[in-house]
């Protein structure tokens, strides 16, 4: 891996751009939860795709697509990162995560599942899959089944991006051909075992959102599923598909879709209201940014990527 640029701050998050061996620049982010060490809790964040051709409208990796990275490629983000950090590659990190989730759909990529048993030795790891549930992706899926129940059962942390329980709204955020809800919920019912964790349905709410806790609580068991509301992260693509977020980020509640939250927990849902560092939003390294969007855009966010734009001159 040859590093190309690094953005962020040691005590938050850091992203890296880099240059693989064979040739693919990539993204990939190390992270830790301010005040707590990093031996404590320790997250890496890599990327499986070369750009990515889903096309969500709130994410800045749409609008190209060069194909997939080998999982050579995508070892060579976790090595670095380890490397840089544990040199003896012993992870000495209590809570360990390495979420497939910085550039691309992993189930379009198979390689992700070689990672997956790669990396199963890692001690205390979490393995974490972030998804649209793309159609013509069975298989994927049927392989992470076992792939859980072999190396991670217990410790394993899926998630099906959501944003709308009206399919044409969710049609409109998510372009793809994908599984209905109903194709998830039974998914997810073989999915998570006695020990395993909730599967997370993630909402990163906008002011237009359409949602309906009861289309939720008809769909999906709360002994299965748990809710995880998010706010619409800065990004040049939220910005010019007029995508605002409707989260409040003091509290972490929607305020347009309030009465969503309260009613999926009275539905007996666990709801998890997730707000990042706002820190994280200006390095970059929050979901659905992407340094390579901010770098080559030629009108610049003040809000957003402003650690980029103090330095990314003297680099690519």
């Amino acid at each position: 891996m040859r590093i190309l640029a690094k953005y962020g701050r040691e005590d938050i998050a850091t992203v890296y751009v880099g240059e693989t061996s064979k040739g693919s620049i990539v993204e990939f982010v190390q992270s830790v939860q301010p005040a707590i060490p990093r031996e404590e809790k320790w997250v890496l964040i890599i990327s499986t795709l070369k750009g990515c051709p889903v096309g969500c409208v709130m994410c800045d990796a749409a609008g190209y697509y060069k194909g997939k990275l080998t999982s050579d490629e995508m070892l060579e983000q976790i090595d670095f990162l380890i490397e840089s950090y544990f040199p003896d590659r012993i992870v000495k990190v209590k809570k360990f995560k390495i979420q497939f989730a910085r550039v691309g759909e992993p189930a379009f990529n198979k390689d992700v599942l070689v990672v997956l048993e790669r990396i199963s030795h890692y001690r205390n790891l979490i393995p974490s899959i972030s998804t649209v549930a793309p159609c013509g992706c069975d298989e994927f899926f049927e392989q992470l089944l076992k792939i859980k129940q072999k190396y991670f059962e217990g410790r394993f942390q899926l998630q099906f991006s959501i944003h709308s329980t009206d399919e044409d709204k969710r049609n409109e955020i998510i372009p793809i051909k994908k599984w209905s809800l109903e194709q998830i919920s039974t998914y997810g019912e073989k999915f998570v075992a006695r020990l395993d964790r909730k599967i997370t349905l993630n909402f990163a709410l906008s002011s237009k959102s359409k949602v309906s806790a009861k289309k939720v609580a008809g769909i999906f068991s709360p002994s299965k599923f748990l809710i995880k509301i998010t706010p619409v992260n800065p990004t040049y693509s939220a910005l010019i598909n007029n995508f605002e977020s409707d989260v409040d980020l003091s509290s972490g509640y929607p305020v347009t879709h309030r009465a969503f939250v309260d009613e999926l927990r009275k539905l007996g849902f666990e709801v998890i209201l997730s707000v990042g560092e706002l820190e994280e939003n200006k390095i970059g390294s929050n979901c659905g940014q992407y340094i390579m969007k901010h770098i080559y855009n030629s009108a610049k966010m003040s809000e957003a990527y402003t650690y980029v734009s103090k330095i990314y001159e003297s680099y690519l």
